[in-house]
């Protein structure tokens, strides 16, 4: 049998392994700090989020919002390389919603969120 049979399936799984790396270079959320669903003794002073794959600063973001889904004043967060740090002001105790969007090195785009507790 010649070789030139077996190109049409060589191009094939060429093509659908770099579409699986394709798929798979979103940004996904690997860790935080605080935690989701954390409960702290207290006032964390920054948000620390750890990602799969290197962010674009421009076009990265995290917004923090109170129990009663009002925004807490907060800037623009850090990113270098991998991680994004938000400093927070000194937050009240309560319940807090992280939510995040991403845009990798690539472009491509993801988001997600959860929360934590500060007791009082």
């Amino acid at each position: 049998m010649k070789i030139a049979a077996f190109l049409p399936a060589l191009a094939a799984i060429g093509i659908a392994l770099s579409a699986a790396t394709a798929a798979s270079a979103h940004a996904h959320l690997e860790r935080a700090a605080p935690a989701e669903n954390a409960v702290l003794s207290h006032a964390p002073e920054m948000i620390v989020l750890h990602f799969s794959e290197g962010l674009e600063p421009a076009f990265s973001n995290v917004a923090v919002t109170d129990a009663d889904g009002k925004s807490v004043p907060v800037g623009k967060p850090a990113v270098h390389d991998k991680i994004m740090k938000l400093k927070l002001p000194a937050l009240s105790p309560g319940r807090y919603r992280v939510k995040w969007n991403a845009v990798s090195t690539d472009t491509h785009r993801s988001e997600g969120g959860y929360s934590f507790t500060v007791s009082p």
